[in-house]
């Protein structure tokens, strides 16, 4: 490397020093760009070497990772401490859901393999390789009431309520089975509210995931004043008999109150 290159490098590597020293793990490629006044051959080929070092790498095209020493063995950062950067420099308002969502709540056994964050439509592309797997999915209806902040060792990201990731947990039911659910849902029942669950429910227009989670938080999970809560809500609505699980099973007994029909989960 000649010495105008070597320069270059050791400016950048200072100035990735300087964003740590600021809580920050993340940088974009437009970010350098207007820091330094240098071509985007000699930037690519800086980033190049940083990325052979380990020190950096590339969760997608134009974003990158610090990777301090302790994440050098596996070589990339858990998604937690970028995930609001990403999608900050995406201009894409997002929460971090599902198992992803339940597991920051303590209601998922074990850390999911893959980490989930819902935006609006369109999505963007899911990330996926040896190293991390981020899997974005969209949704039209937004209800802001559902998120919170969550503290994490990079700053706060958005994280979907108990009662919300509940609700998603059914919106997108075709991704997990009914027991799968329902033991993520023993955990998660513990951190619920009524006054949340009445909120978020209100204003959730997918009407048979309010029934599914109903009809579980009654039978199943014995949670009577939560159920009543959802309860309220669908006698609001016109709603029409469906399975518990959107994927085939025989028919069991239809509910009378739910209008959920369903074989008895084992």
């Amino acid at each position: 490397m000649n010495t105008q290159k070597q320069t270059y490098y050791n400016y950048i590597e200072r100035y990735l020093d300087n964003i740590r020293s600021k809580g920050r793990y993340s940088f974009t490629l437009e970010e350098l760009q207007k820091e330094f006044d240098i071509s985007y051959r000699a930037l690519k080929q800086s980033l190049y070497r940083l990325k052979s070092k380990n020190k950096i790498a590339q969760v997608r095209q134009g974003f990158y990772v610090i990777i301090p020493p302790e994440y050098s063995q596996q070589g990339m950062l858990p998604p937690s401490l970028f995930i609001d950067d990403l999608m900050n420099s995406l201009n894409k308002p997002y929460y971090v859901s599902l198992l992803s969502a339940a597991a920051m709540f303590g209601a998922a056994h074990q850390q999911p393999m893959e980490y989930t964050v819902i935006t609006e439509t369109p999505a963007p592309r899911s990330i996926t390789n040896k190293k991390l797997k981020i899997t974005f999915l969209s949704k039209s209806d937004w209800i802001q009431d559902g998120i919170a902040k969550q503290k994490t060792n990079a700053g706060y990201i958005n994280v979907s309520l108990p009662e919300l990731t509940a609700l998603d947990l059914f919106s997108y039911s075709h991704r997990f089975t009914t027991n799968q659910i329902v033991t993520i849902l023993q955990e998660l029942v513990e951190k619920m509210k009524v006054v949340n669950l009445t909120k978020i429910a209100g204003q959730y227009s997918n009407t048979a995931s309010i029934q599914r989670l109903g009809y579980i938080l009654e039978t199943e999970l014995k949670q009577q004043k939560l159920a009543d809560s959802l309860w309220k809500i669908l006698a609001q609505r016109n709603y029409f008999p469906i399975p518990l699980s959107t994927k085939k099973e025989k028919k069991g007994e239809a509910d009378n109150r739910w209008k959920v029909t369903s074989v008895p989960l084992k």
